[in-house]
């Protein structure tokens, strides 16, 4: 009964883990650079959505607000700090140095995002870890003998159900077949007429939605945030991706899960202190055997999703 419960956790960790891995594979898998400001995004919406509720609109804008109308407003925040990003480390980078920015710039540029988003939270609302004001009723049911939270049910059918719509839009949909041609050919697809300044774009909304709704559901399943969430969640989603394959989405699914069950079963036989052992051995030992990954492609960065 003890391992079933650990499965139990590890999926409901694993929803996490997928949905903020699928937004890194977003990124690597079209635009072929590692984008530093994703697990910022998803910390922004966790504390956005806490200082919405707990403290109202900036400059007194309004009271406190209702928990899920902070957390939508906090989603919207992701969203535009991604465009942000997609404004400074694409379009004005890639339109002043051309070529010159295809990996290092966007990636080391990136990277300053992160740090400006982190301090700018801390110097608002500090440093410390506040509980999050979501449902006081106790949302936990036993089903067989096994506890399971009603929101990290919710969060693992959500993440899901995301993976499966993105799934359906880069297949079936104009976008999607636009964002496959860059992930396959940047050039070539815009010698097809792909608009790729207008393209690239959906590529970090995406990002941003994805990652505020993971920042959301962390705080309603976890009760707590703080400007630190997303460096946990950040490496261990990084971790994820990379064991399922660089690029492939359902591949992003599958290691974040995998990456929470190494986690939640090396607490129960081990001890916290040795996750970090756990999973990043494990991505080297997948390294060694399987460079590409579970369900990744030889040919990393490049016209896989």
């Amino acid at each position: 009964m003890l391992i079933a419960q650990q499965l139990v956790n590890s999926l409901m960790l694993g929803s996490v883990y997928v949905t903020v891995a699928v937004a890194f594979t977003l990124t690597i898998g079209i635009l072929n650079f590692l984008n530093f400001t994703i697990p910022t995004l998803f910390m922004l919406a966790g504390m956005m959505g806490w200082a919405f509720a707990e403290r109202g609109l900036p400059f007194g804008l309004s009271g406190p607000l209702p928990w899920p109308l902070a957390l939508a407003l906090a989603i919207v925040v992701a969203i535009v700090a991604s465009l942000v990003v997609e404004r400074f480390t694409f379009r004005y980078l890639k339109a002043r140095y051309g070529d010159a920015t295809e990996h290092a710039i966007p990636l080391v540029s990136s990277l300053g995002f992160l740090l400006i988003f982190e301090n700018l939270v801390r110097i608002a609302y500090g440093t410390d870890a506040q509980r999050f004001p979501g449902p006081e009723a106790d949302l936990s049911v036993e089903i067989g003998g096994l506890f399971v939270r009603l929101p990290q049910v919710v969060s693992l059918v959500v993440a899901l159900a995301i993976v499966l719509a993105l799934t359906i839009l880069l297949r079936r949909s104009n976008i999607g077949r636009g964002l496959r041609a860059i992930a396959e050919n940047p050039d070539a697809a815009t010698i097809l007429g792909v608009d790729v300044h207008r393209i690239v774009p959906v590529v970090f909304v995406l990002t941003g939605v994805l990652c505020g709704l993971a920042g959301a559901l962390f705080a309603i399943s976890y009760g707590e945030v703080s400007p630190t969430m997303g460096d946990d969640i950040g490496t261990k989603a990084i971790a994820g991706m990379v064991v399922g394959g660089l690029g492939s989405i359902w591949g992003a699914v599958l290691g974040g899960l995998i990456v929470a069950l190494t986690e939640t079963m090396t607490i129960n036989y081990f001890g916290a202190d040795t996750v970090q052992v756990a999973v990043w051995g494990l991505l080297l030992l997948v390294l060694l055997l399987r460079p590409q990954g579970l369900f990744g492609h030889n040919a990393i960065g490049k016209g896989k999703l």
